[in-house]
């Protein structure tokens, strides 16, 4: 029998903030892509009004998979708090390129990921620790407490989830708007312009 190599928590930490930082960059591509439709179809809108689009599309996503998740009881709750976990990094992105913030920093990517952290209650210090996402999920099971529990009754659970879904990405828009806003208005931009 082949012996499989071990990996040690620094070497786990190295492979997993290498995944996240190609899944931002990646994620950074499909943003601006969004980016440039929204802008093309409402030309006059400014960053608030494209960052709340861009979570409203997030949100219908986010609805329906808390509403069919729920009905298949806690079977269904990794797969849900995965996909939960990337539309939120996915609408902070979003709000990070309308505000202009190079993703492709390793610094901003930090800054990105400790947002994520931050919107889901996870103490900035888990951030070196290589179960990053571990902790993220924990806490929107934590926060998620008896709805996310009550998967097991699909009745309840389905309109629950997809409400406590919808406030996990408004959340998260809410806290990027927050930041990159703040960030943005400091450095001299016009916040209420998207570039």
């Amino acid at each position: 029998m082949p012996k499989i190599p071990t990996i040690s928590p620094d070497q786990l930490k190295k492979l997993a903030d290498a995944q996240i930082s190609s899944l931002i960059v990646a994620e950074v591509g499909r943003s601006r892509a969004r980016i440039a439709e929204l802008k093309r179809v409402y030309p006059s809108a400014g960053i608030s009004e494209l960052a709340e689009r861009l979570a409203d599309s997030k949100k219908s996503i986010a609805g329906t998979s808390g509403a069919i998740s729920g009905v298949f009881g806690l079977f269904s709750v990794p797969l849900d708090m995965i996909l939960i976990a990337y539309l939120q990094l996915s609408v902070m992105v979003d709000v990070a390129c309308l505000y202009g913030v190079n993703l492709k920093d390793q610094q901003a990517q930090n800054e990105l990921i400790d947002l994520l952290q931050y919107a889901n209650g996870v103490d900035p210090v888990v951030r070196a620790s290589p179960r990053v996402l571990g902790h993220i999920a924990f806490q929107l099971l934590k926060k998620g407490g008896l709805g996310k529990l009550g998967r097991a009754v699909p009745v309840i659970a389905s309109p629950v989830t997809a409400w406590m879904n919808n406030k996990a990405i408004t959340r998260a828009c809410h806290e990027a708007i927050v930041l990159y806003g703040k960030n943005a208005a400091e450095s001299g931009k016009d916040a209420g312009k998207a570039g």
